[in-house]
């Protein structure tokens, strides 16, 4: 091979293995990170690509179709207008997350963001679930943002909560899927907290802890057309384990399917408790199936011993929740569970509609502490025993 030959073969070589690595480029507003080998932490690309679309009103990030390894990023505004999040790839997290980091990715102060794409999140949590640890780390969690929507993406295996939503408003979520194994520990699908106009529709999640999750705070919230399980259903709470929470009101879960959970739809309140409120709540038009516990408030929550070892009194007041149209089948012969508080008896409790059987027989309602109404007639069950 000759002198020029070689020269040449010299640059094409280099060439290739600067388009071999990852590389960041844009057309308009859109700033789109890819590679073709996934084993660089694309965190630096993608705070590149997000301090150029948040500069501009409409600016995009688009991550190209691939798997990506990624550690831990934030990514903080204000924006100077609409801000968009398009995954296309795949993310993957490292095995071990950063200490004292409760979150792998961040959205944070900012408004009018979209999150979107056909592309998957990987918590890769099958390792951090063996370990014990106090940090509840979320794969995806949104703080201090207004007007939100996220739509299509699929959240795997993440290291506790798929989803978290803190301090928003405003925010639609559509046709998400999170998904971990059925033992898998507080892999919550969605949780919410200190949020207003929250919609929820169209979502797939099958997890090891609550499809969907309400903390204190949470107000005008419509959780809609979900299919959940294996999980421990949609709950309101845990609440009352801290001073100071926030009360919970105006929140419609209507339309949804439950298979193989642990409950269906919850109330749960620690007992004992600080002072809190529950109220105006809808659960309506919704189906279970094999569900263990299918209509349930419990008031005497207590999942570790340093709670008090259950049986104090919740002071968390729940007034004004309706169930009607519920139907299907339990996992066992109580289908209806209301376990109030002694000293802040629950109020308001309306059934209507409700069908539940248990190896194709009627099941019963166990109450405690409760003004529970069952309205019209031909339910299952009818009354508490």
């Amino acid at each position: 091979m000759d002198s020029n030959s070689l020269s040449q073969c010299i640059v094409i070589f280099f060439l290739l293995s600067i388009w071999s690595t990852l590389h960041v480029h844009c057309k308009s507003n859109i700033f789109t990170v890819s590679q073709s080998k996934a084993k660089t932490d694309i965190k630096q690309a993608l705070l590149d690509a997000w301090k150029k679309a948040c500069a501009i009103n409409g600016g995009t990030i688009r991550v190209a179709k691939g798997n990506y390894q990624l550690s831990d990023v934030e990514f903080l505004g204000p924006c100077n207008g609409k801000t968009r999040f398009q995954l296309n790839g795949n993310l993957i997290a490292p095995a071990v997350p950063t200490p004292n980091l409760d979150h792998w990715i961040m959205f944070r102060d900012m408004n009018q963001l979209t999150i979107h794409g056909r592309g998957t999140l990987d918590g890769n949590g099958a390792s951090y679930w063996k370990t014990t640890h106090s940090t509840t780390i979320s794969s995806l969690k949104l703080e201090h943002v207004n007007k939100v929507n996220i739509r299509n993406i699929h959240s795997i295996n993440s290291k506790k909560f798929h989803f978290n939503v803190h301090n928003c408003n405003s925010v639609t979520i559509k046709n998400i899927r999170a998904t971990a194994p059925a033992d898998s520990p507080n892999t919550d699908g969605i949780h919410i907290r200190k949020s207003n106009n929250i919609r929820i529709i169209g979502a797939t999640i099958a997890t090891g802890d609550d499809c969907i999750s309400i903390g204190d705070g949470v107000t005008n919230m419509n959780i809609t057309g979900v299919n959940c399980g294996p999980g421990h259903g949609i709950s309101i709470g845990s609440l009352g384990k801290y001073h100071g929470e926030e009360d919970v009101r105006s929140i419609r879960v209507t339309n949804c399917n439950f298979k193989n959970t642990e409950n269906g739809l919850r109330i749960k309140t620690f007992g004992p408790s600080p002072p809190g409120l529950v109220s105006d709540i809808t659960f309506e038009g919704n189906v279970v199936n094999n569900v263990g516990n299918p209509i349930i408030i419990d008031q005497h929550y207590c999942p570790e011993s340093n709670c008090g070892g259950g049986g104090g009194d919740s002071s968390v007041a729940i007034n004004g929740v309706k169930f009607i149209d519920v139907r299907g089948s339990s996992g066992a012969a109580t289908g209806v569970k209301v376990d109030c508080s002694r000293s802040h008896p629950c109020k308001g409790i309306e059934l209507r509609g409700v069908s539940l059987t248990f190896n194709g027989k009627p099941t019963n309602a166990v109450c405690s502490s409760a003004d529970v109404k069952f309205l019209g007639g031909n339910q299952t069950p009818s009354r508490c025993s």
